[in-house]
């Protein structure tokens, strides 16, 4: 019975994996999620059901359209299988009515985050669209979790902080430093960490995303001169601090 709720959950995972890919790919033209087929990038040519088969169509047709046979991204099967590792990953042995909520809350953040990372990649955006929806699921969770100053404050520092920086930045250098998107995330993310919390993530996430820089540029995958988008250094930070919080405390105590 075990092993078959784990592959319930896996197979759920995959299931909203493929849909995250529709959302990655559609959110930021303001496509439909739901009334549009879907279809190749290339050819055009709508599929059928048994080409989006979460995993296995990939597989099945080898990584090619099945009319035009120009390449698909491998980032499609990767984003269900990781989202599929996830929900099983998440959901425990014993999932019930009373803490079914709790652990879809988590999922539904996870999924977020994945959304955000890739559109941030693609487009250097993290959209307002889900900004608000992790913001509807998070100011439930922490009003009846936490203390109102747990929240309040976190909610304050979080959007304060960075937008101070910025504004300050844009004084001294003329040049917008954070975009409107990070600030946003980072208050939604102080109502749930705390003013101490999203501290560790503003300050950590600096700390990544410079080394994420450097990185690339001495790889030469970009200039000085290039924007990186912020958001996936955020993201990981916020993940590190969410799912795994014993150690996120540990790691935090070392700075504060």
């Amino acid at each position: 019975m075990e092993n078959l709720f784990h592959f319930y959950s896996f197979i759920f995972g995959l299931l909203i994996g493929s849909f995250l890919n529709v959302v990655i790919i559609r959110l930021p033209s303001n496509r439909s999620l739901t009334f549009e087929r879907s279809a190749c990038p290339k050819c055009g040519t709508q599929l059928t059901w048994f080409h989006n088969i979460p995993l296995l169509s990939f597989l099945f047709l080898k990584g090619q359209c099945a009319f035009c046979h120009s390449r698909i991204s491998w980032r499609y099967p990767l984003i269900e299988l990781f989202t599929g590792l996830v929900s099983y990953w998440i959901f425990p042995d014993l999932v019930t009515l009373e803490n079914l909520g709790i652990y879809l809350f988590f999922f539904a953040i996870a999924c977020v985050f994945i959304c955000h990372f890739f559109i941030d990649l693609d487009h250097q955006l993290l959209l307002d669209k889900l900004n608000i929806y992790l913001l509807v699921l998070i100011i439930p969770y922490s009003f009846f979790t936490y203390h109102w100053l747990h929240w309040l404050l976190g909610g304050v520092f979080g959007f304060g902080v960075p937008l101070f920086v910025t504004w300050l930045f844009y004084k001294i250098r003329g040049q917008v430093g954070l975009g409107g998107g990070d600030i946003k995330l980072f208050g939604i993310l102080g109502l749930l960490l705390g003013p101490m919390g999203i501290f560790f993530t503003i300050f950590l996430s600096c700390f990544v995303g410079a080394v994420i820089g450097l990185l690339m540029i001495l790889l030469k995958k970009m200039t000085k001169e290039n924007p990186m988008p912020f958001g996936p250094a955020i993201l990981l930070v916020a993940s590190f601090q969410i799912f795994f919080p014993e150690l996120a405390h540990e790691v935090q105590s070392w700075f504060f």
